[in-house]
């Protein structure tokens, strides 16, 4: 296959110029079927995460669908603008991978914290984003159930009362707004409305633990979240 061992630091941008390179070529053309993700990652050296953030760029900008039970495919031939918007797309923004991993570090223990001091009016501005990612969910649409999702985490951020944490996180939270994210989350972790009101379920359980007081039963709630994130991006 005409992909090269990778050496580079966001290896998920060099993958994703590797396979834009084999397009215009004329590798792949329009309407063929790219390898699939467990070959590109054996044919750059990287590993699977790391080909569907890249196939996710390539997706997000158009070039490829991916199409279910079935693989990805080639939707059009790469524009000038199109092979620099995807290595932009990846290295100018924080890589979805290191988002998840930065606030699968830092938000069980927020929401800790916020266990220790949550007051009522905290615990009804929680259930009213969840309210609203149910409403969401039966609507069918992700984009508003995506940002009812946002307002849930930034909520817990205020809610801890730190000027310090809130520096740290609200950026974090806010690639929420990124396409690149969106199209990620949405394409390996919140698939179905099954999938969407499993990861509701979970933050119902991590409001209840605020309400109680509990640190520790809404700590492993938000560490289950994001093991369960973890262990998808990665299959």
């Amino acid at each position: 296959m005409p992909f090269q061992q990778v050496r580079a630091s966001k290896v998920s941008a060099v993958v994703a110029e590797q396979i834009v390179e084999a397009i215009k070529t004329g590798v792949y053309p329009v309407g063929s079927r790219l390898p699939s993700e467990a070959e590109l990652a054996q044919a750059t050296g990287v590993s699977r995460a790391s080909v569907r953030e890249g196939l996710s760029a390539l997706q997000a900008v158009g070039l490829i669908e991916a199409k279910s039970g079935s693989g990805n495919y080639v939707r059009k031939s790469p524009t000038r603008e199109d092979e620099a918007d995807v290595p932009l797309l990846l290295e100018s923004e924080a890589g979805c991978l290191e988002v998840m991993e930065a606030r699968e570090t830092l938000e069980p223990s927020v929401v800790a914290l916020v266990a220790t001091k949550a007051n009522p009016k905290v615990v009804r501005d929680l259930r009213r984003a969840i309210e609203e990612m149910r409403s969401e969910i039966r609507s069918d649409d992700f984009a508003h159930y995506f940002q009812a999702d946002k307002r849930f985490h930034l909520a817990l951020v205020a809610a801890a009362g730190n000027r310090l944490i809130s520096a740290a996180l609200v950026p974090l939270i806010s690639t929420m707004d990124q396409t690149l994210y969106r199209e990620f989350t949405h394409r390996y972790y919140l698939k179905t409305a099954e999938d969407l009101e499993r990861v509701v379920d979970l933050h119902e359980e991590l409001v209840r633990a605020i309400e109680k007081k509990d640190p520790e039963t809404a700590s492993a709630a938000m560490s289950e979240h994001w093991r369960r994130m973890r262990e998808t991006s990665n299959a």
